[in-house]
């Protein structure tokens, strides 16, 4: 039951991340002035700066949470690995893809360069590395019979 909400959950959060991504790098980008190097709407720019620092977060929470099947991550992590690689092979076919998602606008331009800069892929690895870990695939309860067993024994 555990593994089965925990790819529910990783279904629902892979397109949050992606579009929490997206949105939090246009604003922010929106708000700031390269060539006068000064931010030009502040309270853009700390709205985008929570909504990444909230992507963040929860990428967070998600790697290292040890009760978190690791399906929470790995669906999430397959998917931003898939949408790189698929990225690298037609880049074309993916470019024209936001703009048939709804919602569009700013977030397509933010889509399609946080795609071609690499970012989904890194944030896809970061999400990868939690599965490799056996003890996120046992169930809680062992977990807990073996500290049990480790402190009677050192009790004794």
């Amino acid at each position: 039951m555990r593994h089965a909400f925990g790819f529910i959950l990783g279904v629902l959060l892979a397109p949050a991340l992606l579009y929490g991504a997206a949105w939090g790098f246009v604003q922010a980008t929106k708000s700031f002035d390269v060539a006068g190097q000064d931010i030009t709407d502040r309270t853009k720019m700390y709205g985008a700066f929570a909504v990444l620092a909230a992507v963040g977060l929860v990428i967070g929470v998600i790697v290292v949470a040890r009760w978190a099947s690791p399906l929470v991550s790995l669906v999430p992590a397959l998917f931003l690995i898939g949408i790189s690689i698929a990225f690298l092979v037609d880049p074309n076919r993916l470019l024209d893809l936001p703009g048939k998602v709804p919602p569009g606008g700013d977030l397509d331009s933010g889509l399609r360069l946080l795609l071609g800069s690499g970012i989904y892929g890194v944030l896809g690895f970061a999400l990868l590395a939690p599965a490799w870990t056996p003890h996120r695939w046992s169930s809680r309860r062992s977990d807990d019979e073996e500290s049990e067993e480790y402190f009677s024994a050192v009790q004794r």
